[in-house]
């Protein structure tokens, strides 16, 4: 019994030394996240935009968005992309062999036809059947390439391949881009002296229940149903927390495969999107960062904390989990092939600080979870549970939890406020309090999935069923 007595009080100092870490890790985050948002929002008030549309020294830009499947929404979200505010772009559509009407409703809607184009094949991918170009010449920099099924990351090299400029944005075409995106996210490159910048990302927030027109968000709704509900305030901490503070600290593993800029040139040197791997965002930005490092070029990865993006998340258990279970997979992939980068001072703040903290709080945790879960279950069932010490840990993550989610809705409204009425606002501290009862507990669940899938040899992406922003329109 001895044995026992001790063996729990092991574990549980273990579990309770564990929980105490993360939330510190995590508080951390949060006071560096709000020092550089303020810093951030009073340097950028005086910001001329419009004087970057109108400068010599604009970056030429290619924009690449792949398309699988988007009939629902194609149409209104190429039109969002040729509207941007910015002078010298071009927009690539990758159709990555789509087996609905994408590729036929683009041509139709844009007037264009088949054009002879030299693409250089910098980067390897599937074969390009046909290159199309508008017939109207107000669509000039718009280009549609039509390519055999490769996934995403193999559509984003052909993209890239095909592009002709010096800076690349990689982007989801079903997502509504905010018109002075580019302008925000080029910002950095010009602004970098010393230290050279290789990518930029920006804020992406939720568009389920936004009213849409013709690509652009008219209006900013909190989402009507509770799942896309629940992931604004998920977004809202992963984002204007954790990003923006790894970007401070200089130890950022990911720009979001929904929006970001690139150095193209860093990112051919480095080999482009990896094709087998689902998180190819991921890996493709810890893969540059190695390239800097191994040529000891000092360098850094910005995040914005401005929202740049609109995106339609899913809206049923079943199509999140797919996507969670891949977004676990995609990291597991990226902390396995760059293994060495862990603790290893070479890599700076990248392997000293980023690197563990994936590791062990984004990887690990819902693992950590799971085992502690068993562990209680398995104690309960013996008798021997210690009820004090198990409801006082519980508390203390439940009301962590929700004040963390309170701090990040808080930035989120005192930052760029983007809900108008404190009725939405009271509905997200609503949601945030049920989040940790109802929707981490699957959080859990598709990750310890991922976790199967991964070591089953998965390399599925799963379908992601999407309404096309059908509902914001009534």
């Amino acid at each position: 019994m001895k044995y026992l007595e001790l063996f729990t009080t092991i574990i549980d100092n273990l579990l309770l030394l564990y929980s105490i870490l993360i939330m510190f890790a995590y508080t951390v985050l949060l006071f560096i996240s709000a020092y550089s948002l303020r810093k951030y929002i009073r340097r950028n008030q005086s910001s001329d935009y419009e004087k970057l549309i109108t400068s010599p020294f604009e970056p030429a830009i290619s924009v690449i968005a792949p398309c699988y499947n988007e009939e629902a929404s194609i149409v209104e979200n190429i039109n969002a992309l040729l509207e941007l505010h910015y002078n010298n772009y071009q927009v690539i559509i990758v159709n990555d062999g789509s087996k609905d009407y994408s590729l036929q409703k683009a041509i139709e809607a844009y007037e264009m036809e088949i054009v002879h184009y030299f693409i250089p094949q910098r980067l390897k991918t599937q074969s390009i059947k046909t290159v199309y170009k508008s017939t109207n010449k107000a669509y000039y920099n718009l280009i549609l390439v039509d390519k055999e099924n490769g996934g995403k990351a193999d559509a984003l090299n052909a993209g890239i391949n095909v592009s002709d400029n010096e800076l690349l944005v990689c982007i989801d075409v079903d997502s509504i881009v905010e018109p002075d995106s580019l302008l925000k996210l080029a910002k950095p490159f010009l602004e970098a002296t010393d230290t050279k910048v290789i990518a930029s990302g920006g804020v992406v927030h939720i568009a389920n229940s936004c009213h849409i027109e013709r690509g652009r968000l008219i209006k900013r709704n909190i989402p009507k149903k509770i799942l896309p509900r629940i992931q604004v305030v998920e977004y809202a901490r992963a984002f204007l927390i954790g990003r923006i503070a790894w970007s401070k600290l200089n130890g950022l593993l990911i720009i979001s495969g929904a929006l970001g800029m690139f150095d193209k040139d860093i990112v051919i040197k480095a080999g482009g999107y990896l094709a087998s791997t689902v998180g190819e965002d991921m890996e493709l930005v810890v893969r540059m960062r190695k390239y800097m490092f191994k040529n000891k070029i000092p360098h850094k990865v910005e995040y914005i904390p401005d929202p740049l993006l609109w995106t339609e998340v899913p809206s049923d258990l079943q199509t999140l989990g797919r996507q969670r279970n891949r977004w676990t997979r995609g990291t597991m992939d990226t902390l396995f092939i760059h293994r060495k980068m862990f603790f290893n001072p070479k890599y700076k703040a990248l392997g000293l600080l980023g690197y563990p903290f994936w590791f062990f709080f984004e990887w690990m945790a819902p693992i950590v979870e799971i085992l502690g879960l068993t562990y209680f279950i398995i104690l309960a069932v013996i008798g021997s549970i210690n009820w004090a010490f198990f409801l006082f840990l519980l508390a203390f993550i439940y009301f962590f939890s929700i004040n963390f989610s309170f701090f990040s809705i808080f930035l989120l409204e005192v930052t760029f406020h983007q809900y108008k009425k404190a009725g939405q606002i009271f509905k997200l501290f609503l949601t945030s309090l049920i989040e940790p009862v109802l929707y981490h507990p699957m959080t859990v669940y598709w990750a310890i999935k991922g976790n199967i899938s991964y070591f089953k040899g998965s390399k599925s992406w799963g379908s992601m069923t999407r309404s096309g922003f059908k509902e914001s329109k009534k």
